[in-house]
């Protein structure tokens, strides 16, 4: 199948504001020419009324901006793009305007498809020996002669009790024996009996046995078909790099399975065409059509990183030989934290964007390794409680180990109130206030994501109220009453939420320069602490 490489408009002013690094594709804000791009696609995907239900059921796409490789200087009239969807679309893995898979499951005829055909037909047989199997109806009858024989036992037994209470001692000595041994001749007649059942039931299921037996041996068969054949569509799944290196699914997963539809998202589609094609990759955008899922949260048109559990070991291999931006998370700018109290025994400080709360594996700067050196004569673990890199705001620190543990049983039964102020992408009636209550879990297929699980989440609960609107963002108060991971930020964007993302989210909003979340207020033991107001969306542009 050909790839379709589509020419950028003109007249967009990009003539001369190509990218010196290429986009990494875990956390980035979209280049303005894969913006132009993405919205060609847009505009494409409006004129194919025959996909509509599907696009809105929604469906994740990707550009990729080319140049020729050889191509000096670069610049107009010879950047084109590249387009992708994950998955399939319309049944489908290939369509004349997006590019091919990297390996294509649905190509009639081929070996994944014949060992499909193979595993279904055993299905078919499992299927039509499985309504065959009937237990016998002589089961039914032993339990009804068991049931009946098991009562009569009982009754025997408390006429026995009756007579123990009721005889004298001397008459008791004389009964004694004859009630053990008719109690001993009745369980070991109830034994006999169901033996002897089970000696007939087993004689009438013979033909149920064999028919489970074959059962067993078509699974064990079905089994080995797709073990094999999975190992073998891990080795047809062959991704290149810009060093025209090439390494398929089971050397890049090493140890660890891959997951289900690893190499079928956009990103390494788009970098497989490119490299074939002998196209120069300089950015790159993955945005979503149409309505969010109910447990994940996606905005129409917004965009959004690789997921990390199938596509990160697949572009760590497949961006080798590209010059990629920097992680912006693991930027090692020093770090220095505002100091707003402080006694003997705790100090409350502020955090800012991007820092982490405590070490992580990047050996980034961190709450915990700053306030250690500012606060040397510290005991204890001194960090109490965390916030989410990406938010900003205050924090309290135990100075002393006897604090630390007062304080976190303070958190632990909601003795200290937390207040955070969030704006939002969109205006709210001001003064609009309540209750949000949906439950979370981890995404596991792409962490730190988190998702709504009505089923398997836990309880989330926050309290909001809509202060102002300011440059048509809402500022709005939030109080969690629980502490789930991303909390604030799912219960804003989700449709069962507020439906109206945190500016700057770059997990479950539009990215921007830094989420506008702030840990505003902490009421600790009736003494109130306040960061600065976080600032409006005018003041974030001019610093």
């Amino acid at each position: 199948m050909a790839v379709a490489i589509h020419p950028l408009p003109f007249g967009g002013g990009w003539e001369g504001a190509l990218p010196e690094h290429f986009t990494y594709p875990f956390c980035y804000k979209p280049h303005p020419l894969c913006v132009m791009a993405a919205q060609e696609v847009q505009a494409y995907l409006k004129t194919q009324k025959q996909w509509a239900a599907e696009l809105k059921a929604g469906k994740m796409f990707g550009v990729l901006v080319v140049a020729p490789l050889r191509l000096t200087p670069l610049g107009g009239g010879h950047l084109g793009f590249l387009a992708a969807f994950s998955g399939t679309l319309d049944g489908k893995t290939c369509h004349p305007y997006f590019v091919p898979p990297v390996f294509d499951l649905m190509e009639p005829g081929c070996h994944f498809q014949q060992e499909q055909a193979v595993i279904s037909s055993i299905n078919a047989k499992i299927a039509s020996l499985q309504v065959r199997i009937k237990e016998s109806p002589l089961r039914q009858q032993m339990q009804k002669e068991l049931d009946a024989y098991r009562m009569e036992m009982q009754r025997k037994k408390e006429e026995r009790h009756r007579l123990r209470a009721e005889l004298s001692a001397e008459e008791l000595a004389t009964m004694e024996p004859e009630m053990i041994r008719q109690s001993q001749f009745q369980k070991a007649q109830f034994k006999r009996l169901q033996q002897e059942w089970n000696q007939r039931i087993d004689v009438d299921e013979a033909s149920m046995r064999a028919l489970q037996q074959q059962i067993g041996d078509l699974q064990q068969e079905r089994h080995d078909h797709s073990i094999a054949l999975q190992q073998w569509l891990f080795r047809q799944f062959s991704f290149l790099n810009a060093r025209g290196e090439r390494k398929n699914l089971m050397e890049l997963f090493g140890d660890t399975v891959p997951p289900s539809g690893a190499g079928e998202c956009c990103a390494p589609r788009l970098l497989q065409a490119a490299y074939k094609e002998g196209l120069q990759p300089l950015c790159m955008a993955e945005f979503w059509v149409g309505d969010s899922p109910r447990d994940e949260l996606r905005q129409e048109g917004y965009f959004y990183p690789a997921c990390n559990s199938r596509c990160k070991p697949i572009l760590g291999h497949m961006l080798q030989g590209l010059r990629v931006e920097e992680n912006p998370l693991l930027s090692k700018k020093d770090q220095t934290l505002e100091t707003v109290y402080r006694d003997e025994e705790m100090a409350v400080v502020v955090k800012p964007h991007g820092m982490l709360s405590v070490p992580g594996k990047d050996d980034l700067p961190s709450v915990q390794g700053i306030v250690r050196e500012m606060f040397p004569q510290a005991t204890g673990p001194m960090i109490v409680h965390r916030l989410d890199m990406d938010t900003c705001g205050l924090m309290v620190i135990a100075l002393t180990d006897d604090m630390y543990h007062k304080l976190q049983e303070d958190f632990r039964y909601h003795r200290i109130r937390k207040t955070y102020r969030a704006l939002l992408e969109r205006e709210m009636p001001v003064g609009q206030q309540g209750e949000i209550r949906l439950p979370l879990r981890p995404d596991v297929m792409d962490r730190p994501r988190q998702m709504v699980d009505y089923q398997h989440g836990k309880t989330a609960i926050t309290y909001y109220k809509v202060l102002e609107n300011v440059g048509n963002h809402a500022l709005v108060e939030l109080q969690p009453q629980t502490g789930r991971t991303h909390q604030l930020r799912v219960h804003c964007a989700h449709p069962d939420g507020l439906n109206n993302p945190i500016v700057g989210d770059r997990l479950y909003g539009s990215p921007s320069d830094h989420l506008c979340l702030q840990a505003y207020q902490l009421v600790i033991n009736g003494k109130e602490f306040k960061a600065s107001p976080h600032p409006s969306p005018t003041e974030r542009e001019k610093g």
